[in-house]
Formats: structure tokens, sequence, C-alpha cells
């Protein structure tokens, strides 16, 4: 019997896998796999997603009009240059569809953001993976993958899983060694955690360039991974095209409540900015100090090394922290085989985790 056929290339990709939530056996799990809001969500959000629930027969406004103008005001943004998006993810995935075809390629670094690659192998397009110096984004890595079928070069800035970030004046030298027609996305789903002056999420670029987008997100420092939220700043062109091809109504009335009620909650903001300088400080000292080598984040996660021991490896430490409720990111999706990424969690789950590896690696 026949059946319906993909189109050629989609049976070749491999399918994203998010960080595991589940520790068997564990009555206390501490999920430090998926870089959520060490602090959960604002109480201003959650209150106002509850009273969402009182019109759950009601369409969404299909603009995200009051989500946009709140993002405007927040970033000092011109709200209709911004599309909203089920998650940043939806946004990446548009612009890809958007912009790339049959043939075509993308650039990222060769330890950036899987979600990239995916979105051009959807397309028939191909993704094209440029070396990183010291595992931080290499802009004249970059540049030397560029060819004459390239459509986008995506730019994680802080790179997930490596924690690593270029300043604004790398995001500029390569937006100046691009082609006009090729796009540039800057993806700055952790920029609240950096507090770098150097540093910039890139809505500058936007404003000056026509082929400059920078992509944001709801999931992190703001807590509402569940909902799905994210968004996109555009040139007017760019936001036009994403608007006639993403869906009619794809953010829906919860998330849109949820997101203006947490972007009006700054100190939340602070709150969990501070929380996770404070604790990513207190464990890179004690990770460091049991002689682990890991890469300086500015993120809200860490990136550690582990030994190639028998017992240490990282496959080994990612069962044994499971086995004892602490869920931690294994890489080998990432071409890292030997690191486990570690969220910043609440102070509880980073206690336990130090005192899991102190057990572990104290060989005295």
């Amino acid at each position: 019997m026949a059946l319906p056929t993909p189109r050629a290339g989609i049976l070749d990709i491999e399918a994203y896998v998010p960080g595991a939530s589940a520790a068997p056996g564990s009555e206390e799990v501490f999920k430090l796999s998926s870089n959520e809001s060490a602090l959960g969500a604002s109480e201003k959000a959650i209150e106002a997603y509850k009273k969402a629930g009182e019109a759950l027969y009601l369409y969404p406004d299909g603009g995200a009009n009051a989500l946009r103008e709140k993002i405007g005001e927040i970033h000092g943004i011109d709200p209709a240059q911004i599309v909203c998006g089920a998650g940043s993810d939806e946004i990446l995935q548009l612009l890809t569809n958007a912009y790339v075809g049959e043939g075509d390629n993308i650039v990222q670094s060769k330890h950036g953001f899987l979600v990239y690659a995916i979105a051009a192998q959807s397309c028939g397009a191909t993704a094209r993976f440029a070396p990183e110096s010291d595992l931080t984004t290499d802009v004249d890595a970059l540049l030397n993958e560029v060819d004459d079928r390239t459509r986008i070069v995506f730019v994680a800035n802080p790179n997930n899983p490596t924690g690593t970030y270029i300043p604004e004046s790398e995001l500029r030298r390569l937006r100046e060694g691009l082609r006009e027609d090729i796009l540039l996305v800057i993806d700055s789903a952790y920029a609240e955690f950096v507090d770098e002056a150097d540093y910039s999420a890139g809505e500058g670029l936007v404003s000056e360039f026509e082929n400059v987008v920078m992509t944001r997100t709801f999931s992190k420092i703001y807590g509402l991974a569940a909902l799905r939220l994210g968004w996109g700043y555009c040139p007017v062109h760019i936001a036009d095209v994403l608007n006639r091809i993403r869906g009619p109504f794809n953010v829906s009335s919860a998330a849109q409540a949820a997101g203006v009620a947490a972007l009006s909650d700054q100190n939340f903001v602070r709150q969990n900015r501070e929380h996770n300088y404070e604790e990513r400080k207190f464990l890179e000292q004690q990770i460091g100090g049991m002689g682990l080598t890991f890469v300086p984040s500015y993120g809200n996660f860490i990136l550690v090394k582990f030994p190639d021991e028998e017992g240490y490896r990282a496959s080994d430490i990612h069962a044994y922290l499971k086995r004892n409720g602490v869920i931690v990111r294994e890489m080998g999706g990432y071409q890292l085989p030997e690191y486990l990424r570690i969220s910043i969690g609440p102070r509880a789950g980073n206690r336990k985790l130090v005192d899991l590896l102190t057990e572990k690696f104290n060989r005295e």
C-alpha cells in the first residue's frame, strides 16, 4: 500500500531532543536541563494567565497588538516592526521558510542552536557550520562559509549551549561583511542576563540596516516557557513578509496577557537577573574548585567539561546526577560529548548539584 511521502530530505532531519524532565525513583527532582527561569514566573503574569481563562471561547487578537505595544514601550522600538510568535522558535522557522529554498544554505557557528539547521533542512536547504574560537562565535569563520547560495546567517548571542558572546563591534563587522541580500538573524534569547558594556542584543543594527532581524523570548528570564511566546524585531518589509505567512492566531490569548503582565513586572526581571548572577558565580567557583573545566557563561547556564576517565565521563556523571534527582543536559547532539550543560536553578537545586559533584570528585 502506497503511503503519503514527505518531501525529499525531511526524513534525513534528526528531530530536536529537548532536555529531560523526569528522574524516576527520586522523590525530589531539580530540572537543570532546559535553561528555564530559576524563580518561576512573575505573580502578575500568573494572575493574568488565570484571568485569560474566563474568555477561552474567544479567538485571540491576531495582531497581538497590546503585547507588541508593551514590547515596544519596554525596549524603545517601533511596535509596527515587531512580530510575535509561539516562542522565538516560530519566528526563526518563519524567517527560514520565507527566505530559504531548495538548494540554498544557511550559515551558523559549529556549536550553535540546533533549530537553525533543522529549519533549513525542512526547506530543502543545507546548514554550513563555521568553526568557533574557544567555543565562541568567530566572525571571520562565519564569513568564510558564506557563498552565493547563502540566504541567512544565524548568530545566537549569547550562544546556547556554550554561554559565550561576541561584542556589538563584532556583530557590526559581521553585518558589514555580508551581501545586502543575506539576512543576519541575531538570536538574543539570553540577552537579559548579560551586563557587559560592549554587548548589544541587536536593536541598533535592526534600526540601521534592512537585512538584520533580532529575536527574543519570554521562555527564559520571564519564566513563560510553557506558554510558548517570543518575538522578532524586523525591518518593516520583513515584518510584512512574516505577517503574510504566520498563522492568523499564532499566539494564544493567555500567552499575550501573561506577556504583557510579565513585561510590566520589571522588578521580577531584576530579581531573576540578580539570582542568576549570584548563583552562577557560586556554581563556577564550586565547579572550578573541584578541578573541573567550565566555559565562563553570560547566560543562565554553565557548560562543564568532564574527564575522559571511566566513571567520570560526562555520560557517567549525567546518569549519576539523574539517579539522585538532578537532571542536566547531555551535549552529544552539539558535538560536545565530553560536556554537560547545567542550568542555573533555584538555590536548593544548585546546592544539591554541588553536593553530588563534590561527593563524586572528592577522591582523597
